[in-house]
């Protein structure tokens, strides 16, 4: 592994209090202000703040020019209650960072304080804190915004901790490293009907036990095999708690996910097209709505094997993974549009799963994330590792 950063107690301690006051999607208005006052420490050559709605870019520029590389990492926390009772538990009721975006943070503040005190030989690297990236949003409202329109990266790269794997586990994968999903609202618009006389009305029940079934016979759930996909239902509403009224509307949600961005265009259709007809078939009128969509994070070969030799200098174990992680990441938006990669890196086997409400991030590997990233960096900008004890 790379030299030990002495630095490293520090970027523990700002993980932690990042945990504490954790912020949802689109709202991370504190925890923004925190990180541009660390980085504050550790000044860039350039940072760029309010970069799609709460974003920040840090820029370190080389000596001399070359290529660019850009590391993202997240802001937001999820709408879940916090369970643990350690000292830095989330101090607001129903937020709480349980998908470890406060380690990836931290991560990458870590490697800031690496180009702060040595930048690189060449080229550029640029150290990109992301907002809402858990409703799918965020990564497209930084491509959007005018002010990225000169960051130019010539490599993007991000990292997942992962529970369930070995503890410092590099895990890469070549093309598809996490499915595309998207999420539907259909609401179903018929006619209520006094409950004893049903016939007179348009009641949308059979219709969604309709779409409930062919959707449900249409997925392929194998992620091992071709053409991965899955519709999963997760909300349904119809009529009111009224005994005597048939009800005459009613609204399904679902998420839908498959293997590549190519596959999940095929089953959107498929679900607009099957749920089109089967409303019509009731006599039923339809509105569909797409939400929270994620791109297929597509790895670039080439971009992993420096992955993969990042892994191999610092001596971590590689897992080459076999097939794509379900769920879905919104840096997929960054992989169709740049030369880039995301990789995971194993928290533990026995740690709580993304999401649950007892995770906490695994403090040991922030010096592994720091390294694996700066030594992708070194092998596109010839970035020099700083003697610390110089």
């Amino acid at each position: 592994m790379e030299s030990f950063n002495p630095y490293l107690d520090t970027v523990i301690a700002l993980r932690k209090e990042l945990h504490q006051h954790p912020e949802v999607s689109g709202k991370e208005v504190a925890t923004a202000k925190r990180i541009v006052s660390f980085l504050k420490q550790f000044p860039p050559d350039e940072m760029i703040t309010a970069i799609g709605g709460t974003g920040i870019v840090a820029v370190y520029n080389g000596e001399k020019s070359g290529k660019t590389v850009l590391f993202r990492c997240e802001l937001d926390a999820l709408p879940i209650d916090e369970v643990n009772d350690f000292e830095y538990r989330s101090v607001h009721k129903g937020v709480s960072h349980k998908c470890g975006h406060d380690g990836h943070m931290a991560i990458l503040c870590g490697l800031a304080i690496k180009f702060h005190l040595k930048r690189p030989d060449t080229g550029t690297v640029v150290l990109l804190f992301q907002p809402a990236e858990e409703d799918g949003s965020g990564a497209q409202k930084i491509l959007s915004d005018s002010k990225f329109k000169n960051v130019k990266p010539d490599y993007v790269f991000a990292l997942h901790n992962l529970p369930g794997y070995s503890k410092n586990l590099i895990v890469v994968k070549n093309n598809t490293f996490s499915c595309a999903v998207s999420s539907i609202i259909i609401k179903l618009k018929g006619i209520t009907a006094h409950a004893g006389e049903p016939e007179k009305g348009i009641n949308p029940a059979l219709a969604i036990a309709a779409i409930l079934s062919a959707f449900n016979n249409y997925i392929q759930p194998d992620i091992t095999q071709k053409k991965y996909r899955i519709i999963t239902p997760v909300y349904i509403q119809m009529g009111e708690k009224a005994y005597g009224v048939s009800a005459g509307a009613g609204e399904i949600h679902f998420t839908v996910r498959s293997d590549s961005s190519a596959a999940m265009k095929e089953t959107t259709r498929y679900v607009e097209e099957t749920a089109a007809k089967i409303a019509d078939s009731y006599q039923l009128e339809i509105a569909m709505k797409w939400i929270q969509t994620f791109e297929a994070n597509e790895n670039e070969i080439s971009a992993v094997d420096l992955v993969r030799k990042a892994a191999h200098a610092n001596d971590f174990e590689l897992l080459e993974k076999a097939t794509p992680f379900s769920w879905g990441e919104d840096f997929g938006l960054f992989t169709q549009k740049y030369k880039g990669a995301m990789f995971g890196i194993g928290i533990g086997k026995e740690m709580p799963a993304l999401h649950n409400p007892d995770y906490d991030f695994e403090d040991e590997i922030l010096q592994t994330g720091i390294s694996i990233f700066h030594h992708i960096s070194k092998q596109i900008t010839d970035a020099n590792e700083f003697n610390y004890r110089t």
